[in-house]
């Protein structure tokens, strides 16, 4: 459920209303010259990718600290909560974004970024103490799909206020707001349910600031001396650099390049969520077949096909089939690579800080993955920003075969 609460925010603010809100704001018809901040004029989607890179960056620094604080007394729940609350509100107060308030928009985009994924730090670490080991790739899956549904859901109460107002920014504002209240209300469901540590688990440890680190310290020197996990975190660090880069700068390629109005961006988007929910379930189901590396393979060959394609479209209807293919493998990947992670995570009651590493893995290669393409459009074209994720999708390939074989050379001994 809490998958249902926060998609609200991945669907409509980072990936349909707000880059298209955005775009008509901060356009050449309203700033011909770029858009100057702190000095320096920047394209606006470029200036976009660095905003939302930074909050990444905030949260690999935070996550570390607060799971090693959240372990060491028990109160995960409440971080989460915080966090919830944060990128709930930034969400609601991008009501009053507008071009005189340019500022006052990416400061709450950014916050809303921090909000959600440093609420997803201490929410996944719940999956290995919630789900048992064979249960997790149905348990993950089933959180993503009923992510993509409610997303959807308000999705269409969006797009239902657009066609009643056209040509007025109001519906797309009212969104914003109705996603921080939709976050927040469904999130209780959520909060009331999950479990706090008990008393007997909770441990007491001084210089939190400082023991984060060291934490993060204490996981990875585990890590190293788990030779498949570590493959398999070297091949998560490189394709996720790749995935959330395309999830979070899709629609700003059909706005530029396509010129895509609101209404078919908004239809596009909910083509990918609906498709999300297959790829998620169906994915699950293949890893129990064939194993969860060999089909993060076939995933991370599709999403290489999807950027090549990506380079070469120029029609709608191109679009259209580029993104069913994006929303097949972004449900999969994404649900698969969290559940795979934690069935090859030791046994441990400090299952935050081993999702804080993780998590500051995976935000580490979105603020290389972000910054990377801003910087390619910044100089070229987005074409050319889509193409060059591909080597980050072929080196995590590479390091994926080398997991596998890895792990079946160690199945053999065993």
């Amino acid at each position: 459920m809490y998958d249902w609460a926060n998609s609200v925010y991945n669907l409509v603010i980072t990936t349909t209303f707000f880059p298209a809100y955005y775009a008509a704001v901060t356009g050449l018809a309203n700033f011909p010259d770029g858009i100057t901040f702190l000095g320096r004029r920047f394209v606006n989607t470029e200036l976009k990718d660095y905003v939302l890179a930074v909050g990444f960056l905030v949260i690999a620094f935070l996550s570390p600290i607060l799971s090693s604080i959240a372990d060491y007394k028990g109160n995960k729940k409440n971080f989460m909560r915080f966090f919830c609350y944060l990128g709930a509100f930034s969400c609601s107060l991008m009501f009053f974004f507008d071009k005189d308030h340019i500022t006052l928009g990416l400061i709450c985009f950014m916050f809303a970024g921090i909000g959600f994924y440093g609420s997803q730090v201490f929410y996944n670490s719940y999956l290995p103490e919630i789900a048992a080991e064979n249960d997790r790739d149905r348990v993950s899956a089933k959180g993503f799909s009923l992510g993509y549904l409610g997303s959807v859901l308000l999705q269409m109460i969006g797009f239902g206020l657009v066609m009643a107002m056209p040509n007025n920014p109001l519906p797309l504002k009212l969104t914003f707001l109705l996603v921080g209240i939709w976050w927040v209300s469904f999130a209780q469901i959520t909060f009331n349910a999950l479990p706090i540590s008990p008393k007997s688990e909770r441990k007491t440890k001084k210089h939190g600031l400082a023991n984060g680190f060291h934490e993060l310290k204490i996981v990875w020197d585990q890590v190293t001396h788990l030779p498949v996990l570590k493959r398999f975190l070297g091949a998560f660090f490189f394709y996720s650099m790749g995935v959330q880069t395309v999830m979070l700068v899709a629609i700003d390629f059909g706005i530029k390049e396509l010129k895509l109005p609101n209404e078919k961006l908004i239809i596009t988007a909910v083509i990918i969520q609906i498709v999300a929910i297959i790829g998620a379930l169906g994915m699950s189901k293949l890893s129990a077949k064939f194993g969860n590396i060999k089909v993060l393979l076939l995933t991370v060959l599709l999403w290489i096909g999807v950027c090549i394609a990506g380079y070469f479209i120029t029609t709608e209807t191109h679009f259209y089939i580029i993104a069913s293919l994006v929303g097949l493998v972004m449900g999969g990947i994404q649900s698969l690579s969290r559940s795979t992670y934690s069935k090859l995570m030791p046994e441990t009651k400090d299952t935050a800080s081993f999702f804080s590493f993780y998590d500051v893995t995976e935000k580490i290669a979105i603020v290389i993955g972000l910054f990377t393409f801003g910087f390619i459009e910044g100089i070229s074209t987005i074409r050319n920003s889509i193409l060059s994720l591909v080597i980050f999708f072929i080196l995590g390939f590479v390091l994926l075969i080398f997991t596998l074989v890895k792990q079946r050379a160690l199945q053999q001994k065993i």
